[in-house]
């Protein structure tokens, strides 16, 4: 049996305009399965559907008119929704005494409350069908705080209990409920941004930022998004049908926990 067959399976991806996200779409639909794509931009969204040849949707995350939209299209398209792939994110940096009120409730909004919406209407039709594959994403900052980044730190880290309660919660209508935990992933959005604000922050070249994460990986490198977007289908395939509630780290060694 090939356990990353996805032929019959259909999948929502957020945040799939982005790097990961997008490549996490082309790793379900190479395995087989119809994949649906939302994001907020609806020029971006229009342009990584047509480069995947899959649907894709504009939605805020945030707001859940517009998450129950790209949902009730999906499932009066296809009929169902086996995977959910929560990717939608965004990252940020500063003092704690400078990040904004405005700041840490959209760090919130669009990392915890994205993720909320999209897994509340999902659920009732996995339930429905016995079976579901929830895949969010966190970070190895949610795991271990990172300075100047106490506000995505929390956000991140919420997305691991929200997972680890929604497993026990789930676990009897056969859904199975992971995350993924990355470290600094190479030719990411978030990687751009943080590294962005390393430079100024550090007072350093990004040569040299790259070149001081990296010393702390055991694996001496970033992580790819192929690294991500691989392990991500693993957690969405029959491979993981006995994983549920695990934060999986992808960091080349720097999160051992």
């Amino acid at each position: 049996m090939n356990i990353l067959d996805f032929s019959g399976k259909t999948a929502l991806v957020t945040g799939a305009a982005g790097a990961i996200g997008k490549t996490v779409a082309l790793q379900l639909a190479e395995y087989g399965a119809t994949v649906v794509i939302t994001d907020l931009k609806e020029e971006q969204v229009q342009a990584a559907a047509s480069e995947l040849g899959c649907i894709g949707m504009a939605a805020d995350v945030t707001k859940w008119e517009q998450v129950k939209k790209v949902v009730d299209f999906t499932l009066d398209r296809y009929g169902r929704i086996d995977i959910l792939v929560n990717v939608a994110g965004i990252v940020g940096q500063g003092l704690v005494e400078d990040i904004t009120e405005e700041e840490w409730d959209r760090m919130f909004d669009v990392n915890c409350k994205g993720t909320f919406l999209f897994t509340k209407y999902v659920v009732p039709q996995m339930k429905a069908n016995k079976y579901g594959k929830i895949i969010n994403y966190s970070s190895k900052s949610g795991k271990t705080g990172s300075a100047l980044m106490s506000h995505y730190c929390a956000a991140k880290g919420a997305i691991i209990s929200f997972t680890q309660a929604l497993a026990y919660e789930l676990a009897d209508y056969g859904i199975n409920v992971n995350c993924v935990c990355p470290g600094i992933t190479d030719n990411s959005g978030v990687w751009a941004n943080v590294s962005a604000g390393y430079t100024v922050n550090l007072n350093m070249p990004k040569d040299e930022v790259v070149k001081k994460f990296t010393a702390k990986i055991p694996l001496k490198r970033l992580a790819t998004v192929q690294d991500v977007a691989a392990v991500t289908a693993f957690l969405a395939s029959a491979g993981a049908d006995y994983m549920t509630g695990q934060a999986i780290n992808i960091t080349g060694g720097r999160e051992m926990h």
